[in-house]
């Protein structure tokens, strides 16, 4: 069911399981309707029984918590709620791990385009400070081999190798911590990974892909990862929880503005 505030109650407990905050009482003020049908369609996740109340949280977290969010007022909320839920400090702090990798994805943007836009000559130049960073380490590329192996390569990755061998095989030394630290099971780790990848703030195709293969092989059913992607939907309420006070103080101060000077 769903409280006065907009916060919605798991069945037969007390948790709040809501992505909503106080500016859904002014929308229901403003237009009943749609915030009833709103509420309806942002708290799903919560209420189907799909995923764990434990799992929609933390994947929230994320959420809230990605470089292409920073939405520190969520990010409180759905911690929160995950602790309430009985999620330990260390697969919260893992989740915050792996939003803070998922800026890969800059250079993914950035490094096909540079690789079109460069000269043969500037090519050229990049091999051979790439040669020469490869002398100092040894030709080491010990952690991109490791990610290889497990299946956890993106073909989109082999420019980075190429223009900053050094820095991208400490990038994955980084991420293959969070593979090999098994906080949680691998189908929930890819779910999570779509929720990051699929995210309408971000929405890296290729990852996306990749993520999902993994999750069906990991054993996850459509109806999971259907759920994750309709999470990244409700992320959309953030504008409302945003905005909404935004404009009623704007509206307020507009109105003893006209008040004072009539």
């Amino acid at each position: 069911m769903t409280s006065e505030s907009g916060t919605s109650k798991a069945s037969g407990t007390d948790q709040a399981v809501s992505p909503w905050e106080a500016s859904l009482s002014k929308l229901r003020d403003w237009d009943p309707a749609w915030a009833e049908q709103c509420v309806k369609l942002t708290t799903n996740p919560w209420t189907e029984g799909v995923l764990p109340a434990k799992f929609i949280e933390l994947v929230s977290i994320g959420l809230n918590a990605a470089r292409t969010n920073l939405n520190p007022v969520g990010a409180r909320r759905h911690i929160r709620a995950a602790i309430e839920a009985g999620a330990s400090r260390e697969e919260i702090l893992f989740v915050l791990k792996v939003a803070a990798v998922m800026s890969i994805h800059s250079c993914m943007f950035g490094v096909p385009i540079l690789l079109e836009e460069a000269s043969a000559g500037s090519l050229q130049d990049a091999g051979k400070t790439r040669a020469k960073h490869l002398r100092k380490t040894g030709d080491a590329m010990a952690a991109v081999e490791k990610i290889k192996a497990i299946g956890q390569w993106n073909e989109e990755w082999d420019p980075l190798v190429f223009f900053a061998p050094v820095w991208t095989d400490e990038y994955m030394a980084a991420c293959l911590e969070l593979y090999a630290a098994n906080v949680f099971p691998r189908k929930e780790l890819e779910l999570l990974c779509i929720a990051f990848d699929a995210s309408y703030t971000h929405m890296y195709g290729p990852g996306t892909r990749l993520h999902i293969k993994n999750a069906l092989k990991a054993g996850a059913t459509l109806e999971e990862i259907m759920e994750v992607l309709e999470l990244c939907v409700v992320q959309g309420v953030q504008a409302c929880n945003l905005a909404i006070p935004i404009l009623a103080e704007e509206l307020e101060r507009h109105s003893a503005t006209q008040n004072a000077s009539a």
